[in-house]
Formats: C-alpha cells, sequence, structure tokens
C-alpha cells in the first residue's frame, strides 16, 4: 500500500514557475515507477512526465518538455516535479501516481494516486 499527498500547487502568472511535491508513505517507495498526470475541467487526465524507480529515465510529454522536470529522493519518499514558463493551459489538477507496470503514459498501469494539486496560470 502506498499513499500520495501532493502539494505545491496554486496561482502564478505566465512565465512564472512552481514546484510540485508528491511525498508517499510506505517502505516500498523506491520499487514503483511515478508519475505526474493533470486534469483540466471537461477534459480527460493527460499524461506529463514520468520517472523510473531509480530515477535514472525520466519520461516527459511533448507539450510540456523543455519545461517541466522529473525528479525523485527515495531517501525522502519524494517525487518532483518542477515546471518553469508555465502557461495559462498548463492551468489544472496535477495528480501524481505510483506503477509497477508499462507504459508509464497510461493511467491503467498506475496503482495508486493522490488527490490532486490545483495548479492555475493566470495570463
Amino acid at each position: 500500500q502506498v499513499q500520495l499527498v501532493e502539494s505545491g500547487g496554486g496561482l502564478v502568472q505566465a512565465g512564472g514557475s512552481l514546484r510540485l511535491s508528491c511525498a508517499a508513505s510506505g517502505r516500498t517507495f523506491s520499487s514503483y515507477a511515478m508519475g505526474w498526470f493533470r486534469q483540466a475541467p471537461g477534459k480527460e487526465r493527460e499524461f506529463e512526465a514520468a520517472i523510473s524507480w531509480s530515477g535514472a529515465r525520466t519520461y516527459h510529454a511533448d507539450s510540456v518538455k523543455g519545461r517541466f522536470t522529473i525528479s525523485r529522493d527515495n531517501a525522502k519518499n519524494t517525487v518532483y516535479l518542477q515546471m518553469n514558463s508555465l502557461k495559462p493551459e498548463d492551468t489544472a489538477v496535477y495528480y501524481c501516481a505510483a506503477a509497477r507496470s508499462y507504459p508509464l503514459v497510461d493511467t491503467t498501469s498506475y496503482d495508486y494516486w493522490g488527490q490532486g494539486t490545483q495548479v492555475t496560470v493566470s495570463s
């Protein structure tokens, strides 16, 4: 069992930055790949970034490549999403999730989800 709690969301102006954190409970955190997804009102949840259990491999959606960076600290049971050059279209609820299967772009690969944190980017 893994419990995930996101934090770091908020209101930011276009061009600004935020760093989301996802704290995990449980001793098996380092055995899971981790992902970040977002969901805007009226839209499906979509993949943003993922990282392998060791942190050696990362994956980013084309829409955020070069602006968002996923990382993890297994000693702290935490995964991060650094978001730079934010745009109004990045406004959404952001979720972290834990996976033991692939592909990491697919929501069905994930076993555990956090409750989400709201990110709002004003123009």
